[in-house]
Order: C-alpha cells, then sequence, then structure tokens
C-alpha cells in the first residue's frame, strides 16, 4: 500500500531575528519566535510523520503541507528522521501578504516530478485601481509519475472564514477554475487527479459538493471525507464547532481495481499525542499557540492520509 498526506501545520516560520525594540512588529508575526522554539516544531512536525509510520508501517509517498514559509524550513525539515534526506521538495513563494506558501514533499526513490507550477490568483480591490490588488496563496500544482501512473496533484490552502466570511467569492473563484482544470485533465487527457488542502470549507459544503460532478452531472472526483465528517470526525475546531476542512479528493480513476493504485481508507490521524494536553479538550489538536500564547504543541490541525493499495 501507499500513503498520500495533506498537513497543516500551522505557521512553520524560520526564528525571528531579535528585535530591536520589545514591542517592534515580528516578520512572522507570532509572538517570541525564537530558534528554540523553531527547533522544537520541526522536531514535532517530523514525529508527527514518525508516529504515522509506526502505525501504519510506511511513510506517505507524498505529503501536501501549508502553512509553511519558505524553502528553507521544508530543507530542514526534510533533513530530519524520519524522512533523512530522502524526500525532494515542490514549492514556490506566493505573494500571500503573511508569507505562507503550500508545498508538496514526494519520496525520490518511489515519485518522479515531471511538471510543476503555482497557480496564482489576484483579486481586485474595490477603488479600481489596477495597482491596487489583493493575493492569496496560490494553489501548487504538480504532475508526477509514479510507476507507469501519471498522477496530477493539486495542493491548496483556500482564504479563511473570517469577517463574515468575506473571503467566500475568493474560494468559490479559485475552486471554479481548479475545477476547470481538473475536467480538462480527467475527460479530456484521461490521467489521475489528487486535490487536497485546507479549504476552509466542510465535505457538505456547496463548493466542495459542486466541484465532485462534471457539466453533465457526471461524478469526476469522490470526496472520502464526506463520510468521515458526516461521523462527526474532525480535523480543527473553532470554539466549539468541529470542522474538517482538511481533505483529500481523489478521481473515479482511483476507484477501478486495475491502476497502480486504488482507494482503499481515508484517515484523520489523531494519536494521544498530537492531542491537546487539556483533558477538557483532549478530542482537539495541541497547536503550537493559543493566540499570543505559546503552548508547544504541533500544530491546530491534524493531519488527513488516504491509503492507496498497490
Amino acid at each position: 500500500m501507499e500513503l498520500f498526506a495533506f498537513y497543516n501545520v500551522e505557521n512553520l516560520f524560520l526564528p525571528d531575528p531579535p528585535p530591536n525594540h520589545r514591542l517592534d512588529p515580528t516578520k512572522s508575526g507570532l509572538r517570541n519566535w525564537d530558534e528554540r522554539k523553531y527547533r522544537d516544531k520541526l522536531h514535532k512536525i517530523s514525529h508527527v510523520f514518525q508516529l504515522m509510520k509506526e502505525e501504519t508501517g510506511i511513510l506517505p509517498c507524498m505529503i501536501g503541507l501549508s502553512e509553511i514559509s519558505g524553502r528553507k524550513v521544508l530543507e530542514d525539515l526534510v533533513e530530519m528522521s524520519p524522512f533523512n534526506s530522502q524526500y525532494g521538495i515542490v514549492h514556490y513563494n506566493s505573494m500571500d501578504e503573511r508569507k505562507v506558501d503550500v508545498a508538496l514533499l514526494y519520496d525520490k526513490s518511489k515519485i518522479e516530478i515531471i511538471d510543476s507550477e503555482a497557480i496564482t490568483f489576484f483579486f481586485e480591490i474595490v477603488d479600481k485601481n489596477p495597482e491596487n490588488y489583493d493575493t492569496t496563496r496560490d494553489v501548487l500544482f504538480s504532475k508526477v509519475k509514479y510507476k507507469d501512473d501519471i498522477i496530477n496533484v493539486f495542493v491548496a490552502h483556500l482564504p479563511s472564514k473570517r469577517e463574515k466570511d468575506i473571503n467566500q467569492p475568493k474560494r468559490n473563484y479559485i475552486l471554479s477554475e481548479i475545477r476547470n482544470r481538473i475536467l480538462q485533465i480527467v475527460n479530456v487527457e484521461k490521467e489521475n487527479v489528487i486535490l487536497c488542502g485546507d479549504f476552509n470549507e466542510n465535505p457538505d459544503d456547496e463548493n466542495l459538493v459542486n466541484i465532485l460532478f462534471d457539466n453533465t452531472h457526471e461524478k469526476v472526483l469522490q470526496n472520502p471525507f464526506q463520510e468521515l465528517y458526516s461521523q462527526k470526525n474532525y480535523s480543527a475546531f473553532h470554539y466549539k464547532s468541529g470542522l474538517l476542512f482538511d481533505q483529500i479528493l481523489l478521481s473515479q480513476s482511483f476507484f477501478e481495481n486495475d491502476r497502480a493504485l486504488s482507494f482503499y481508507d481515508a484517515r484523520i490521524f489523531k494519536p494521544e499525542k498530537l492531542r491537546s494536553r487539556n483533558k477538557m479538550f483532549n478530542d482537539r489538536p495541541f497547536r503550537t499557540y493559543a493566540g499570543t500564547r505559546y503552548l508547544g504543541g504541533y500544530s491546530d490541525h491534524f493531519p488527513v492520509y488516504v491509503v492507496l493499495k498497490k
């Protein structure tokens, strides 16, 4: 079997330089983000995948990541155990205002990268001045080869729900554009697709239901996280609400038995070590920060993965 994983790692930034004044804003936006905290964060993220390997017997052949800032943090991460420099990196710096990106890590012994690009989105600001535009995180596209199969991988981290969901039109537009690309790949090029990410929407939200179908209402993608969500399995929380924003969608081809890889199972990875130390919230992720308060945890999201049969 093989695993494909996605993980929102919650603000993986390089350490901030010492401020000239204690009230100066930091590059990361985090409070007292120093070398010690950074190294501890790297250790924890790598430890997540060591735990995953212990539970399943293997490491994922590909890992989509979000909330990472720059290539250097990825280079530091893949040097660590259990990756041991055996994983490659696909990453582009996005124009996001917070300088957070998405990335793909891949097992170099199993995966060959054929092509990749950052799909960038610009949104016009109300005053219509062409010099004023709003940007968000890129969607990362990679065309990869596994054995004799071509897999087209999209990694997304869509604009967040905030301020009465002012960003919903942006999410609508981005998913519409990605859907058009997927329809071309599936219906014309007849190739496999994996779409993963933090969508800032649950599996039953309209956007994530619509993207499963083509213009004739034929199903082109399957979302195995719909069932997990219906069973009240969550990867993140907002106040009292459980969320399953982290999802992996697969083309119909993964549900056929004559492929190099076929779908077997979808899981949210939440062993005890990744859970909150507060007994009242033990079903929730053990996060790095709660607001400005440093907790020293892993992330405010649990990783998710799919099991693929060979």
